[in-house]
């Protein structure tokens, strides 16, 4: 007979992380459609790899390994490939146009794709994703002071691209 205290399957848990998952793919892709793209695709590569997680470790993290690595393989594959427009931030999250929330957003969006790939993707596992130095950096492979280093000169060269003084970045 089978315990009802029986642990819960984690990968019940993966719903819960769709919408960080989203947010970086859309950080990477700089496109809505082929960030939903690649979530689907992180996804199946999960299910497909479930074997290989340790419960009891950050499925969060292990997840954005899975998603990081497959835009890496993708970019690899189809280099040369036409490179898809990037979408503005839709109207409904950022304010009406012409207001100040809207015109911030914006802003602020094309200053975070003017980062080096490398310092926005520390930022928006860190700041946007909520993760902590130690799992963004198993995430792109390097040392949590190297994490720590990209996160640092990402906030400086936005704090600059935005005309802020750095100390109001937070």
């Amino acid at each position: 007979m089978k315990s009802a205290l029986r642990a819960s399957d984690p990968r019940e848990d993966i719903i819960t992380h769709l919408g960080e998952m989203r947010a970086f793919a859309r950080s990477l892709t700089r496109n809505a459609v082929s960030a939903d793209d690649l979530v689907q695709d992180t996804i199946e590569k999960a299910w497909r790899g479930f074997h290989t997680f340790r419960p009891g470790t950050n499925l969060r993290a292990w997840l954005f390994t899975i998603l990081r690595n497959t835009h890496y393989t993708n970019l690899r594959k189809t280099k040369g490939a036409k490179i898809v427009p990037v979408e503005p931030l839709a109207e409904e999250l950022v304010g009406h146009p012409g207001g100040d929330t809207y015109i911030a957003m914006i802003d602020f969006e094309r200053a975070l794709g003017m980062l080096p790939v490398e310092q926005r993707e520390a930022l928006v596992l860190i700041g946007a994703s909520g993760l902590s130095y130690e799992d963004a950096a198993q995430t792109c492979g390097v040392s949590i002071g190297t994490i720590k280093s990209r996160v640092n000169r990402g906030r400086t060269r936005l704090a600059a691209l935005l005309g802020r003084q750095g100390d109001d970045m937070g």
